[in-house]
């Protein structure tokens, strides 16, 4: 592993000590690497945080729950090959890679991995639920990184305004959406849903669940032009179908993202769903 950048650094506000750039695996000759932030206390809780940007774009770099810092809990921010690299499922092979890779080093990073939560926006929404529901399915866990003896299991999810059931999504979609989704989805998955059903159905966190999964917080506006909202309301319905603990905040006239999703409000709503959640 190459040597990673450490630093005392201010995180979004958050005073946290930072290093950059380690690398959990390789694929290939393509490095994946990862950004750990800690706040300053001793062995804290982790998040796992899974970027968006249409599984085509994006970086570990922009970590817009950092407030999270503040409440005790150190954030992983994790790098994944983009659907421009590989189709899926290897986003989701690189994600658990990073969990197992995470696990394995939790003494020298000083860091409690007992319970792992993870949280991811958007595009990562969608990838941090499927991790999340899809606990020991040997499908999806990969053989990637070096660390195969160690568990990848999750045991708490936050999805901001991601997708939930790529069966449905596109006709959930606004005129607008489909322009957005289509090519997006063709990168991921290799072509349409309609087109890849078995893999469509794979990718859907509604298709993975039991009586076993953890906790699920949702977060999304009802004026997404881009992710329907109907997609956390069907995933909070599956959930409660089941009986599973599930909780849908909506926020009302809400885009696709924005400060609103991560303001004082929605971090101690989150701080407080983890701590329960973790416990």
């Amino acid at each position: 592993m190459k040597a990673f950048f450490l630093a005392l650094v201010v995180v979004a506000g958050a005073h946290a000590e930072t290093q950059t750039d380690i690398e959990y695996a390789r694929v290939g000759e393509l490095a994946l690497k990862l950004d750990l932030h800690r706040p300053q206390v001793a062995n804290p809780p982790l998040i796992v945080y899974v970027h968006g940007g249409a599984w085509r774009a994006g970086s570990k770099s922009d970590v817009p729950i950092a407030a999270l810092l503040d409440h005790g809990f150190a954030i992983a921010s994790v790098n994944y090959r983009l659907s421009t690299q590989a189709v899926f499922p290897a986003q989701i092979h690189d994600i658990r890679a990073a969990i197992r890779f995470l696990r394995a080093k939790a003494p020298e990073f000083r860091l409690n991995t007992e319970k792992i939560a993870i949280i991811g926006s958007s595009a990562g929404g969608h990838l941090a639920a499927l991790v999340g529901v899809t606990n020991g399915h040997k499908v999806l866990e990969g053989r990637i990184g070096d660390h195969l003896d160690q568990s990848s299991r999750v045991d708490a999810i936050v999805s901001l305004y991601g997708a939930s059931n790529l069966q449905s999504i596109l006709a959930q979609s606004t005129e607008f959406g489909l322009t957005v989704r289509i090519p997006a989805l063709k990168l991921l998955l290799g072509d349409v849903p309609e087109k890849k059903p078995e893999l469509a159905k794979l990718a859907s966190p509604v298709a993975h669940l039991d009586k076993s999964d953890p906790p699920l917080l949702l977060i999304h506006g009802d004026a997404d032009p881009q992710m329907p909202h109907e997609q956390s309301r069907e995933f909070a319905s599956a959930y409660e179908a089941l009986k599973l603990r599930a909780k849908l905040v909506t926020l009302p006239g809400s885009r696709h993202g924005g400060e609103g999703f991560y303001d004082d409000e929605r971090s101690r709503l989150v701080a407080a769903f983890l701590n329960e959640a973790l416990r």
